[in-house]
């Protein structure tokens, strides 16, 4: 496979690693909510790899103040602007003997990394939060680094924030609050830059497990735990799938409804939306997906953001693993047929030149890597392995990769490499060469790839036929239908439904203001699409409330699309204030708000 650019380059970072590879990260903090500020310090340890005096770092809106040995001697540096997106190059003179750097510095209260909430948006509306989002390269918009899944470090840290409040790091957690709101941690297994994370806020903790357990806010901690009781047992069964797990514990954080992720898997501490709250465990499969990350993404990393399809794909597969092992076969074919679903329909408005596994973001915003084909259609394609190898051989063969890889970063191209020295030489007679580079490198989804299916949609196609041919909704039998029945169901609705059609559905099944948000916000984009007012109010308290870009992002596209210009304004300007940094950014892109008037 020929290339026009350099598949080890890191496209995203400015860091000259191949030099001057930094290893470890000292790092000491203070937590200022009054400035929403970080201040402190980074002693930055690096290993040599050729001679060089200068060690580049990546910053965006970082304020350096000082940068020293480590006896305190005064280091020349110097910055350069890259562009918004990559921020800016930081330039140290470290002659050739330093082999650590320290960096005295203050975050920006526009860190795209970092969201400070004041009081009255937390849930107890007592005392504020604060969390990162450090993926995918805004790490450095709260600490001077090598900004690079290239770079893995280990870290120590010393944070110190107000009386009263916790702070939680990935690394490992102490339950016990000290009295001087000094916290202390150390992470010694070495881990991708993006998987930095901090949260500081009015936490409460409960295990749900010997190595598991809650961290959030103590209104909320109850029905967490009640949410993610499985946690252990989705352990035990990724441990049996991959291995020993490898970091210790699986703690989670539930945050604040404006964190713009499902979930992230920061180890030992994982982030999760209270999106996934639902009462019923109908949306644990993020959980399980997290979790899967701690072997794939977190132990075998992508070395670039064009790479980012080896952590998504395998963890989205070993995800419907896990979801089978523990709450059935059923629930894993209805997840893994939805999962289908999306992919079908990104692939009808993504560009073809996107619709690889490497993700063409070289020269772009590596958040666009973030999309169904490094997700599903990876997902696909390790889904068909298992399917030509047979389970145990294709098990046998994922365990392998995994430790082979361990605590490395890897491109796609070495991925490839060791399918040829493993997989092909091992179990050629079941699949080639070109059929392994056409599902990676081939545009769409192979010829012959046939997508999978479940039984258990028939009594929804039953119905759904029925409701279009001019049942009434009360009429329709949907006794124990799943989360995933009625997804399925809004999903395959004819693209133009009438409004006498839609005002039933909603007065029989109640889908405006659901409680599910999965449901809500496929119920929203069918009624947006089609002009369905009485949803506008439910739809505005929902993107205010509802950080989450997955919900966020096509619900907003959508009434872009339908022509509601007036109420998009006068939506996003009232919820945008709400939104983590790094979603702003992308939504104001993303909605052209530089050529409507607003005044956000």
């Amino acid at each position: 496979m020929t290339n026009s650019f350099d598949v080890e380059k890191d496209y995203h970072s400015s860091a000259n690693t191949d030099a001057l590879c930094v290893h470890h990260l000292d790092i000491a903090l203070t937590v200022d909510f009054s400035t929403q500020q970080l201040s402190g310090s980074v002693t930055l340890f690096f290993n040599r790899k050729r001679a060089q005096s200068v060690l580049i770092i990546d910053g965006r809106d970082l304020f350096i103040d000082q940068v020293t040995d480590l006896n305190g001697q005064p280091l020349d540096y110097d910055c350069e602007d890259v562009n918004p997106t990559l921020g800016q190059r930081w330039l140290i003179e470290v002659g050739m003997l330093n082999t650590q750097v320290v960096v005295h510095y203050h975050t920006s209260p526009k860190a795209q990394g970092l969201q400070w909430l004041n009081a009255q948006q937390t849930l107890g509306k007592q005392l504020p939060y604060l969390f990162s989002q450090s993926q995918p390269i805004n790490a450095r918009s709260w600490l001077p680094l090598q900004d690079s899944p290239k770079a893995r470090v280990t870290f120590n840290a010393t944070i110190k924030v107000p009386l009263g409040l916790r702070a939680v790091m990935s690394a490992n957690n102490n339950p016990i609050m000290p009295e001087d709101g000094i916290f202390t941690f150390s992470m010694d297994k070495p881990i991708p830059t993006h998987l930095l994370a901090i949260a500081v806020g009015d936490l409460a903790f409960k295990e749900t497990g010997p190595r598991s357990g809650i961290y959030t806010e103590s209104g909320m901690l109850e029905a967490a735990v009640n949410e993610f009781e499985d946690t252990e047992s989705m352990l035990l069964v990724a441990e049996s799938l991959l291995g020993p797990y490898a970091w210790s514990r699986y703690d989670m954080i539930v945050l604040p409804p404006s964190f713009p992720f499902g979930g992230m898997e920061n180890p030992m501490l994982a982030f999760m939306t209270p999106t996934l709250i639902a009462g019923d465990k109908s949306l644990v499969s993020t959980v399980a997906h997290e979790l899967a990350h701690s072997w794939t993404g977190n132990l075998v990393s992508n070395a670039t953001w064009r790479d980012l399809w080896l952590n998504e794909g395998f963890t989205t597969y070993f995800t419907n693993r896990i979801v089978e092992a523990v709450y059935g076969k059923e629930q894993a074919e209805l997840e893994w047929v939805i999962e289908f679903g999306r992919l079908q329909e990104e692939m009808q408005s993504m560009p073809l030149i996107d619709q690889t596994l490497p993700a063409n973001v070289q020269h772009r915003d590596p958040n666009l890597a973030f999309n169904r084909f490094t997700y599903d259609k990876a997902s696909m394609f390790v889904h068909e392995l298992e399917s030509r190898l047979g389970r145990a051989a294709f098990d046998a063969f994922l365990i392998r990769y995994v430790n082979h890889f361990a605590f490395t970063a890897i491109t796609t191209e070495m991925f490839v490499d060791y399918a040829k020295q493993t997989l092909l030489v091992e179990h050629g007679d079941k699949i080639t060469i070109n059929e392994l580079s056409e599902w990676i490198y081939g545009q769409g989804l192979p010829a012959w790839f046939v997508g999978p299916t479940s039984t258990s949609f028939d009594k929804v196609d039953l119905a759904l036929a029925q409701f279009i041919s001019g049942t009434a909704a009360s009429e329709l039998c949907v006794k124990q239908w799943r989360v995933h029945h009625w997804q399925y169901f809004l999903s395959k609705l004819p693209l133009i439904v009438s409004q006498a059609m839609l005002l039933d559905l909603d007065e029989v099944f109640s889908f405006t203001g659901h409680h599910n948000a999965e449901i809500a916000c496929d119920w929203y984009r069918v009624a947006i699409r089609n002009l369905f007012d009485p949803v506008l109010p439910a739809l505005t308290k929902y993107l205010c409330k509802i950080g989450r870009g997955k919900f966020v992002r096509p619900l907003f596209i959508e009434l872009q699309i339908a022509g509601y210009h007036l109420e998009l304004k006068a939506i996003y300007t009232q919820a945008r204030p709400s939104y983590h940094p790094s979603l702003q950014v992308q939504l104001d892109s993303l909605l052209h708000f530089d050529d409507i008037k607003t005044d956000i």
